[in-house]
């Protein structure tokens, strides 16, 4: 066994690696998670930002 053949093991090992994380991502069992983590980032703010002319905003 040379330093090729450890090469073309850690390639395999790793796209399995990748494939596996794909289909984890891509399963249904994951979509309610996914879509509760999506809509954090567009969630209802109690605050309404201030701010006018020439004044910084204050979250």
């Amino acid at each position: 066994m040379d330093i090729n053949d450890l090469r073309s093991i850690t390639t395999v090992l790793l796209f399995a690696a990748f494939i596996a994380i794909v289909a984890w991502a891509y399963s249904g069992k994951r979509k309610q998670a996914f879509d509760e983590a999506a809509s954090l980032a567009v969630g209802d703010d109690d605050e309404v930002p201030r701010g006018g002319k020439g004044r910084s905003i204050d979250y």
